[in-house]
């Protein structure tokens, strides 16, 4: 199952793995990250369609010159690569746990390192300053302190009998769009156009989302970021187990504030 907000590009991606695999159970959901009424609309349908869920990987990713803002008001970056998938995850939680064993997989970036000072929890919106990249490694260190706090609190509740995992990892320096389509401008959209012809394929940028999400060997992993099929190192900020539980606590809040209280 594909939830993807350009339905074209993700019917399009479904014909092309029926087309290699001979499998035609795939299916495309709309889900719009920047929407917190189409991730609520996207989570509802998968769980009136699917009556388990083994994996789900959260492939949110973007960056953007300008400061723009989401349906709900939030600083785009953030609301995107963070509070979507944070939403999204926990509505579908329920049904991941009676699942299991069941593996949540998160995309982060090695650019969470790059978050020297933190999340910056007094200005999480940046409303006081907003810096492109320095907007998306906050939102890739968030990446990481909720994967880390998810599988503490899967932990401390026992998982309900169920076993769920959740790992986050780093996939590369993926030839995408990511900073395409006009998202950035300037020095930074034209050192990303640059630097293309270095990147590595989605083929190649998949396969350690694809190992976290199948392979046998890390079954009860959970917690940790990987790069390249091995576990990695997070950074100091990363492994702050109070910014964790902040940040769930403020995502939950914000949410809620928002209209959509995380169960």
């Amino acid at each position: 199952m594909l939830a993807c907000r350009n339905r074209a590009k993700a019917e399009a991606a479904g014909h092309e793995v029926t087309r290699r695999t001979w499998n035609e159970d795939v299916h495309v959901v709309p889900l719009d990250l920047a929407d917190l009424a189409s991730v609520r609309s996207a989570a509802e349908e998968i769980l009136s369609r699917w009556d388990r869920l083994d994996v789900l990987v959260n492939n949110a990713g973007g960056t953007w010159s300008a400061r723009q803002e989401t349906s709900q008001g939030f600083e785009y970056t953030f609301g995107v690569n963070h509070l979507g998938p944070f939403y999204l995850t926990n509505t579908l939680l329920p049904r991941l746990r009676a699942s299991g064993p069941a593996r949540i997989v998160n995309l982060t970036s090695v650019g969470h390192h790059a978050a020297r000072r933190g999340m910056r929890f007094e200005d999480l919106q940046s409303k006081g300053r907003y810096e492109a990249m320095e907007a998306y490694c906050r939102s890739k260190l968030a990446n990481v302190l909720f994967t880390r706090e998810l599988a503490r609190r899967l932990d401390r509740d026992g998982q309900d009998g169920g076993d769920v995992t959740v790992n986050a990892v780093h996939p590369g320096p993926v030839r995408s769009s990511f900073g395409m389509d006009g998202d950035l401008h300037g020095v930074m959209g034209f050192g990303m156009r640059l630097v293309r012809p270095f990147e590595i394929s989605p083929k190649r940028g998949a396969k350690t989302s694809l190992h976290l999400a199948t392979s046998p060997a890390v079954a009860g992993r959970t917690g940790e970021y990987w790069v390249r099929s091995k576990r990695g190192h997070m950074s100091r900020q990363a492994r702050n187990d109070e910014a964790a539980a902040q940040l769930w606590d403020e995502s939950e809040r914000l949410l809620a504030g928002a209209g959509f209280a995380v169960a």
